[in-house]
């Protein structure tokens, strides 16, 4: 966070080694001092890679962002772990081109990603203040009835009426429920707001079971339908296919790798449940994932529609259609 170790090298040997502020500009400053011909500038993927992918790229650097799981495989054979050692295994991928980069999203979708975020954290934020408001009530033999939002905040209080003692303790976090409940609702109707304003949002709308959440999430995790060639790529890129182990005479199909966005995929298999669990998103993707569960379960027909509905999704913005209920219907 504070210093980044730069490694430059040139024909096969390290030429300069060093370290220098996380500062994109003093970094691209040093760059061209040392390396004024630079070819590759390679960083791995972590909490300050967008900013300086997009800040590298101003200062007229060809910044590339490369996996850090792949990364990782070269830099372990580094016998000492060090921020030097690290930095010149990343110089030496970067020479020999051993590398697979990563598309970095623009500022515009990360910031909507954010809103995405801080809305989910708040919400959770929300339920974990009420189950501990009830949990601490329950330990006086006071039970809060069945109740979300104002019923809730009423039942609580109402219980509170009598309790001298309890209610200086209970009261603070119920007005601390109340205020994260109202910044939760200011965020979403933000983002219900810019999903009504964006085409794509309401293509994607259009699908029995995707809401505004889902449908910005995707968006801005796919950005344009141009960077994957196949629909299908999606779902194995989100995580929702099955790991291959194949060595010898032993060969077999595992779980589902879960790489990638851990939050768009389980809003996706949140979607797939609904499709799967409620009548009114009859479609023939419904019959399809109903069949499926028939004969593997529920679980596996979720995450198989999840799959799918990834990919039809995809297939979606790329042609600029609205869902068509009656497509789907076969595997």
């Amino acid at each position: 966070m504070k210093e980044t170790a730069v490694s430059i090298r040139r024909s096969g040997k390290r030429i300069w080694r060093g370290k220098c502020a996380s500062d994109p500009k003093l970094i691209a400053s040093l760059i061209q001092k040392r390396a004024p011909s630079v070819k590759r500038v390679v960083f791995e993927t972590g909490p300050l890679s967008v900013w300086f992918y997009h800040a590298l790229h101003a200062e007229g650097l060809p910044a590339i962002c490369i996996d850090a799981r792949h990364a990782k495989a070269a830099l372990d054979m580094a016998a000492n772990k060090t921020d030097a050692n690290d930095a010149d295994g990343l110089a030496h991928l970067a020479e020999v081109g051993f590398f697979r980069e990563v598309r970095v999203k623009g500022f515009d979708s990360m910031l909507t990603r954010t809103l995405v975020a801080a809305r989910t954290r708040l919400v959770r934020i929300t339920t974990e203040l009420s189950n501990q408001i009830r949990g601490v009530m329950k330990t006086f033999g006071l039970l809060v009835p069945a109740g979300k939002g104002s019923t809730f905040e009423k039942n609580v209080r109402n219980l509170l009426v009598a309790q001298n003692g309890l209610s200086p303790i209970v009261l603070p976090m119920l007005e601390a429920w109340r205020s994260m409940r109202v910044r939760a609702a200011e965020l979403g109707r933000q983002l219900v707001a810019g999903a009504r304003q964006s085409r794509a949002c309401q293509i994607l709308m259009s699908i029995p079971g995707v809401g505004a959440i889902t449908a910005t999430s995707f968006v801005t995790a796919i950005e344009e339908p141009d960077n994957f060639k196949k629909s299908r790529s999606v779902g194995a890129w989100l995580g929702l296919t099955t790991q291959r182990y194949q060595s010898g005479k032993v060969d077999y199909d595992g779980h589902i790798s879960r790489r990638g966005d851990r939050h768009l995929r389980g809003l996706l298999y949140e979607a797939a449940t609904v499709i799967l669990t409620r009548s009114s998103a009859d479609s023939g993707l419904r019959t399809w994932g109903l069949k499926l569960r028939e004969r593997v379960g529920f679980k596996r027909a979720a995450v198989a529609v999840a799959r799918k509905l990834a990919a039809t999704m995809h297939a979606m913005l790329k042609a600029g259609e609205f869902f068509d209920r009656n497509a789907g219907a076969t595997a």
